[in-house]
């Protein structure tokens, strides 16, 4: 079983980095453009700018530079720092996972099995009651 890892800093006021606005970050560094970005994360166009710009007031440099239209269209890009702050992140990520993983292990194996999905959900049959 792999469990997945995330973690979220909470920094004062309030302020946080977690999961969500790294990927959306890592998305926008492969798609050039922050809607791409959200669609690719499930978010709407204005959820992703106001994540974008949160993180960009988070910290003391911009982490996403926007290109406005033109001849070539408009597009977005991670800044130096940008890259930075998510290969730090992943890093501690990955370090965490690593100082933890026989706690985890542990956890696991007190699991207990995932639910079966009702057969009207898998055949779209309805259940029949015995």
């Amino acid at each position: 079983m792999t469990t997945r890892l995330t973690i979220r800093l909470d920094f004062e006021a309030g302020r946080r980095l977690g999961a969500g606005k790294v990927a959306l970050l890592e998305s926008i560094d492969r798609t050039g453009s922050i809607s791409a970005a959200g669609r690719a994360q499930g978010m709407s166009y204005r959820r992703a700018w106001l994540l974008v710009d949160d993180l960009n007031q988070l910290f003391a440099a911009p982490l996403v530079v926007a290109h406005h239209g033109g001849a070539n269209g408009g597009g977005a890009a991670l800044t130096d720092q940008g890259r930075r702050i998510v290969a730090l992140y992943r890093d501690a990520e990955a370090k965490m996972r690593s100082a933890a993983g026989a706690e985890i292990d542990a956890i696991e194996r007190g699991l207990a099995p995932p639910a079966r999905a009702p057969a009207s959900q898998t055949t779209g049959l309805p259940d029949l009651e015995v």
